[in-house]
Order: structure tokens, then C-alpha cells, then sequence
């Protein structure tokens, strides 16, 4: 029965990612027309983004506290149910400033979940469960693009899609709600049964970081401040190609917005089936070597972005950069555990969604403003900064931790 049980929970906490991720890509797919009806600028996208990353960053700092009075899995419910709401919201709002308001809420859900399941599954589950659910979170933001330009052509409505969305998200409020007994029961089982402590290989690694520290220790340990740079570019890059891709391709390779919809999903599908292959992969390689290579790929794609070749390059580029995407942030969030230390990996790993989330809030409209003043050309130029700032952060912290 047991065994069943973590299956069966298993995938709740999967079908939990998708709808994580199904709202992160819908505002820079619909924003071309959004903007339009509320006669808003270019830029504006980028505020919303910023209201709902700012709220995301509140909850995941306070995550920490808020999941040890409540749990993870009422915690969950009830984020789902702020983004549900807020999702529908969404199709609703008769005027911009309803989207700020909105863009609250939104992001306060988000945040919680976050870092909530990435704890609890780094630390109950084995490295591939990581890539996984993070390749669910690519499914719903590569679902996401898909329903909004469908019904941006077939129903000639962006209100439409968020209407779809937020009806996805209630579906799974209702399974959360059902599943909440089981969330406390499982909770139990893990902690009676050693199999299930997430890195066999690394115990060793672990046993040595669990010299006593005091309360305030986790930040000072070496390589944390590290991570958090990484975490932040590699969000702030993340974020930049969904929000202004598809501007970028309108504007810059001359696309229709429907086809430059597309393209965009590509990007969330490389990052998807690139990190199901993670999955497999991990099993085999360390996490260090798949970031490195995640991130040199990714490399590759940007410089592609910045020739002026014919525009299905750009294509080729945008899938490099999800797959190369694709181990870096599930990797670097299995290690937080192994690298510094069981006791200490929830509250980094709270700082690093709130780093993660501030990389995702002010990267993408400090681009959005400048690309406004100047052009949207100068988009594959900050993408191919933000991977080399994150590669270069990243590296040092291999270099810290040479055994």
C-alpha cells in the first residue's frame, strides 16, 4: 500500500509542476495582443512580470516559515487556489491596473510551491524526479503558448485562453483538495523509511556538512552567495527569452505573431524533452557535468541568435537555449542538500526561488525598458550576457568544492 501511495503522490506532486508552469508563458504570448486592447506600451509587460515576480519573491522568502506551520501540501492547495482565481481574473480585467492587482495574487501562488515541493523533493527523491517534475513545469509553460494562440486564431480572443487556463488550474485545486489527508500520512511514511533519502552515493558528503552551525549559518556557508548569482541569471535569462521572444522575432525576423507564438512554445519544448532526457541522464552522469554542458549549449544558442542568418536559425537557437536550459536549474537544486548540508537546504533553497525569482523580475523588463528606448535587437545580445554571468558563477563554485 505504501509503495502505492508514493506513486500515487508522485504524480500529484507532477500534475502540481504543470500547473506551475502553465501560467509563466502566457504573458509574453498574449501580450502583442493585450497590449493592444488596453492601448498599453511595449514595455508594460514587463511591469506586470514584475508584480507578479515580486510576489513570488515574498512567498518564497517567507516559505520556510509558512510551510512549517501549514505544510506542504495545504500550502499548495492553497496557492493553487490564489492562481486559479487570479488566472480568471486575468480574462476578466476590463482595464491594465486589473492586471497589477491580479499580478499579485498570481505571484504569491507560485512562490510557496515552489519552493515547497523543490525541498520536499530533494529531499525525499532520488535526482531524476528533480529533472522530471521540472520537465513537467516545461510542459505546462510549453502547453501554455500553445492554448493562448489558439485561441488568439481561432477565437480571436487572448481573454479566451486565460479563461482555459484558469479552469486547468481549478481542476487541479479540486485533486489537491481531495489528496490533502495523504500529504500528511505520506509525510510520515518517508520519515519512518531511510530508502528514500535522495543521494545514496553522496551520504558521505552530506555526514561531513552536518557539523553543528548555528541558526544564522546557512548564507555564510562558502559557495551560497555563488549560487544564488547563478540562480538569478539563469532565471533572468529563463524569463527574458519567454517574455521578449516573441517581440524579438516579430520585430527582428519579421514573423507573424502566431507563428512567433509557436516558436516560443518550441523554446518551453526544449527545455521540456530536454529535461526528461536529464532525467535518464542523471542516473549516469553528476549533476556538476550536466549544468556545465546545460549551460554551454545553451551558449551555443545565443551566439546563433546574434547572426543575422535567415530566420529559421533563430529557431535552431531558441530550441538550443531551452535544451542547453534544460539540467541547469533541477541539477543546481538537487545539489543544494548534497552541497551544503540536509539541515540547511530548506532555507537555501527558499533564498535560491527568491534569488531565481529576482533574476526573473528585474532581468526581463530592464530589457524591455532599453529595447523601447533603442530596439529589440539588442535582446540575443543581453541573453548570451545573463548564460555567460551564469556559467562563470557557476564554475567558481566547482572550483570551491573540489574535493
Amino acid at each position: 500500500g505504501a509503495i502505492l501511495m508514493a506513486k500515487f503522490f508522485l504524480i500529484i506532486i507532477y500534475l502540481a509542476f504543470i500547473s506551475l508552469g502553465l501560467p509563466d508563458s502566457l504573458l509574453g504570448v498574449a501580450w502583442p495582443a493585450m497590449r493592444l486592447d488596453f492601448k498599453a506600451p511595449l514595455e508594460a509587460a514587463g511591469l506586470i512580470s514584475m508584480f507578479i515576480a515580486g510576489g513570488t519573491i515574498i512567498s518564497s522568502l517567507i516559505s520556510g516559515f509558512v510551510l512549517k506551520r501549514l505544510g506542504t501540501g495545504r500550502v499548495t492547495l492553497i496557492s493553487c487556489v490564489m492562481t486559479a482565481g487570479a488566472l480568471l481574473g486575468f480574462s476578466l480585467a476590463p482595464s491594465f491596473i486589473w492586471l497589477i492587482l491580479l499580478a499579485v495574487p498570481l505571484g504569491l501562488g507560485a512562490g510557496s510551491v515552489d519552493a515547497g515541493l523543490n525541498n520536499y523533493v530533494a529531499d525525499n527523491y532520488k535526482a531524476h524526479h528533480m529533472s522530471w517534475l521540472h520537465c513537467f513545469w516545461g510542459l505546462g509553460a510549453t502547453i501554455g503558448p500553445i492554448i493562448m494562440s489558439w485561441s488568439i486564431t481561432n477565437k480571436n480572443s487572448w481573454r479566451n485562453g486565460y479563461t482555459i487556463v484558469g479552469t486547468i488550474q481549478f481542476l487541479l485545486v479540486a485533486l489537491l483538495f481531495f489528496s490533502l489527508p495523504l500529504w500528511d500520512r505520506m509525510k510520515s511514511e518517508v520519515d519512518s523509511n531511510p530508502m528514500n533519502s535522495p543521494n545514496e552515493a553522496d551520504s558521505s558528503e552530506i555526514v561531513l556538512s552536518q557539523e553543528p552551525h548555528e541558526k544564522k549559518k546557512p548564507m555564510q556557508r562558502k559557495g551560497v552567495k555563488l549560487s544564488l548569482i547563478s540562480f538569478l541569471f539563469y532565471c533572468g535569462a529563463e524569463t527574458t527569452m519567454g517574455l521578449w521572444g516573441s517581440s524579438f522575432l516579430i520585430n527582428v525576423k519579421g514573423l507573424p505573431v502566431a507563428t512567433a507564438a509557436q516558436w516560443v512554445s518550441m523554446y518551453y519544448s526544449g527545455i521540456t524533452v530536454g529535461r526528461f532526457i536529464t532525467g535518464f541522464i542523471t542516473m549516469k552522469v553528476c549533476n556538476k557535468t550536466l549544468i556545465r554542458f546545460g549551460q554551454l549549449i545553451a551558449l551555443m544558442g545565443a551566439l546563433i541568435l546574434l547572426t543575422p542568418l535567415p530566420s529559421i536559425f533563430a529557431l535552431a537557437g531558441f530550441i538550443m537555449v531551452g535544451l542547453g536550459f534544460a539540467p541547469v536549474f533541477p541539477c543546481m537544486m538537487h545539489e543544494t542538500p548534497a552541497r551544503f548540508g540536509k539541515d540547511n537546504s530548506q532555507a537555501i533553497i527558499g533564498y535560491q526561488m527568491a534569488s531565481a525569482y529576482t533574476g526573473s523580475t528585474f532581468l526581463p523588463p530592464i530589457l524591455g525598458l532599453l529595447a523601447a528606448r533603442s530596439t529589440i535587437q539588442i535582446f540575443s545580445f543581453f541573453i548570451l550576457g545573463y548564460i555567460i554571468l551564469m556559467l562563470i558563477s557557476s564554475e567558481k563554485i566547482n572550483f570551491l568544492y573540489q574535493k
